[in-house]
Order: structure tokens, then C-alpha cells, then sequence
């Protein structure tokens, strides 16, 4: 097993102060490996970077046939629980005769700051739908309803679940070997680094899949492209660095420094993982990757937020940086 590498760093004045390590493939719809860092092999859990995956099995049911690209995103989304989420997903339920209490994700309080504003000004209390996964949830409700099963949709025994994890071994290309229970209360199966780009690669190149599984990745592809701010929020890193590259490749962020992205124009799929956890350093990494790919310009914007922010202290100035290790970024050089 190859130990993992530096990717980020924290700089205060001449000082790297802090270092992000990590983990991270590139590949292609075969499984040949285009760039690696660290161990391709590490086991992780995707979390939140895999909800396309989670998706497929509805989508290619007969339930999921007229779901609009709105919904499609939402089912990938992990949002910031904004009104334009919120309302969304509660519709949708209201068109599958469904209410919030049917969810089983758990109230969560937005992170949108005009909704949590709304919430203590009008004395309500945050519920399912605010959750960042209700979109997922309304998904696996609507594939729940068609295969017939009971309300604990969630239960790793459950036909939905059984349904997920199949989809997620068939793209990933590997049994799963078992799953936690992530914050929204569904499982969330392990792979490795190399598993899950893997899947991420097929999802942007989806021929030999077979019609009903390549018709469902490409809508699935296409509805988190046309609504980058549904699949995340404003100021969001998924959602910015989307609309960076043009809408030309997907990027989803879980929790615990995960990130996928998704390069239909290349083929290709992205898996990062960074092992101590960080926002921060998982934020740079992906926007170094996407910026080595050449589908983000690493002087827009909204990849330099990530890709080199700087550090301030309380009066405004600016005393450091966060960056990308030379090491891993070679100056930008293209992969």
C-alpha cells in the first residue's frame, strides 16, 4: 500500500503551518488509471460524493422515466437547505402524495443564511426538508414506492438499499466490503479510491453499460449540469467550480474531504479523499485536479477561492495562504 501525499498546505508568512494529505485517482471508463496519488486502493466511504450513484437505481426504474432535470439534480444534490431546495423537494413529495414526515434523514438546520434568518424570525423550527440529503430521500421515497416496500426505506436490508449497493458495485467495479450509516441515516457503502473514480468515469462515459443504465447516467449527468446551484448553493465550492468549467464537469463534494467529479468531454472520473478531514484542504485539491485537467482556469475567481485563499487575521490583512504542495501541483503542469 502506497502511503498517502502531501496536497495542501497551510502558509503563515514564510511558514507552511498546517499540511493536508490525501488520496486521489483519475481514470478512465476501463479502469486505466491516467494519475494517481497515494494508494488507489485505500478504502474509503464516498459519502455525499456519491448520490449519483445512489440515483441510478431509480432512474432507471419506470418510476424515474418523466423526473424533470430538477429533480434529477436534487437526487445528487447536497444543498444548503435555501427556499429554492426546500420548496423543490416538498413538491416533489406533494406529487408523490408523500409529505416531510414520510423522509427518514432527519431534521437539520440550513446552511443558507437567509432560510436560518427566515427560521428565527418566524419562530420555526429547521425540519426533514432543510436536510441537505432530502433531495436523495424524495428519491429513494419515489423508487420505494415502486418496488413496493415498507417506510424504513433506510435499513440496509431494504429493497431500496439492496437496490443501491447492486448499482454501486456494478459501477464501482468491486464488492463493497460493508457500509456506515452516514449523517442522513442511509448507509453509504465503502470502495476504494480507485472504485469509486472508476464509477465516476462511467458515469461520463456510459457506452457498454448497457441502454437502460447508460440512458440513466447520462440524465443524471445532465441534470446536475444545467442546475450547478441546486446540486449545492450559493458559494458553494460544487457549485462554483461547475460553473468555472462551463458546465462541463460535474463536482460533488461528500463530508470528510471527499470530492468526485465527472468529465464527460474527456471520459474520465475523479476520486479524492483527504485523511484528516478537512474542508479546506479537500477544496484545494479538487480545484488543482480540475485545473491539471485543464477544464478550470486556475485564475477564475471562484477556483482561485479554493485553489489558493488567502489567510486574513481580525484587522483585514492578509497573512498567508493556503495552497496546493508543489509536489502534487507541478506549477499546473497539464496531466
Amino acid at each position: 500500500m502506497a502511503d498517502s501525499v502531501l496536497m495542501a498546505e497551510v502558509w503563515r508568512g514564510e511558514f507552511a503551518e498546517s499540511i493536508h494529505r490525501g488520496h486521489a485517482v483519475v481514470c478512465d471508463a476501463k479502469g486505466e488509471i491516467r494519475a494517481a496519488w497515494g494508494d488507489p486502493d485505500e478504502v474509503i466511504l464516498p459519502r455525499s460524493s456519491c448520490k449519483m450513484l445512489q440515483a441510478l437505481p431509480l432512474v432507471e426504474s419506470q418510476a424515474g422515466r418523466h423526473l424533470s432535470t430538477e429533480q434529477l439534480a436534487l437526487a445528487c444534490a447536497s444543498h444548503q437547505g435555501a427556499r429554492m431546495h426546500v420548496e423543490r423537494v416538498a413538491r416533489w413529495l406533494e406529487e408523490l402524495g408523500l409529505s416531510e414526515s414520510d423522509l427518514r434523514c432527519g431534521p437539520q438546520v440550513p446552511d443558507d443564511p437567509e432560510e436560518r434568518h427566515r427560521l428565527r424570525e418566524q419562530h420555526e423550527t429547521p425540519c426533514q426538508l432543510h436536510n441537505n440529503c432530502s433531495g436523495k430521500h424524495a428519491g429513494f421515497l419515489m423508487l420505494n414506492r415502486a418496488l413496493g416496500g415498507d417506510p424504513e426505506y433506510v435499513d440496509p436490508s431494504h429493497p431500496v438499499q439492496r437496490a443501491v449497493r447492486t448499482a454501486f458495485e456494478e459501477m464501482t467495479g468491486m464488492e463493497s466490503p460493508g457500509y456506515g450509516i452516514d449523517g442522513c441515516a442511509a448507509p453509504n457503502f465503502a470502495t476504494t479510491v480507485h472504485g469509486l473514480a472508476l464509477a465516476m468515469a462511467r458515469m461520463a462515459d456510459p457506452r457498454g453499460l448497457g441502454a437502460v443504465r447508460e440512458d440513466a447516467a447520462r440524465r443524471l449527468v445532465g441534470g446536475m449540469l444545467a442546475h450547478p446551484l441546486l446540486v449545492a448553493g450559493e458559494g458553494r465550492a460544487c457549485s462554483e467550480l461547475m460553473e468555472a468549467a462551463g458546465r462541463r464537469v460535474t463536482v460533488k463534494t461528500g463530508a470528510e474531504a471527499l470530492f468526485t467529479a465527472i468529465l464527460p468531454e474527456q471520459g474520465l472520473g475523479v476520486a479524492l479523499k483527504i485523511e484528516d478531514g478537512g474542508t479546506r484542504g479537500s477544496e484545494c485539491a479538487i480545484a488543482a485536479i480540475l485545473a491539471r485537467l485543464g477544464v478550470v482556469d486556475a485564475a477564475d475567481p471562484a477556483v482561485l477561492r479554493r485553489l489558493s485563499p488567502p489567510i486574513e487575521n481580525r484587522v483585514g490583512a492578509s497573512v498567508g495562504k493556503i495552497a496546493p504542495a508543489e509536489a502534487f501541483w507541478q506549477g499546473g503542469a497539464r496531466l
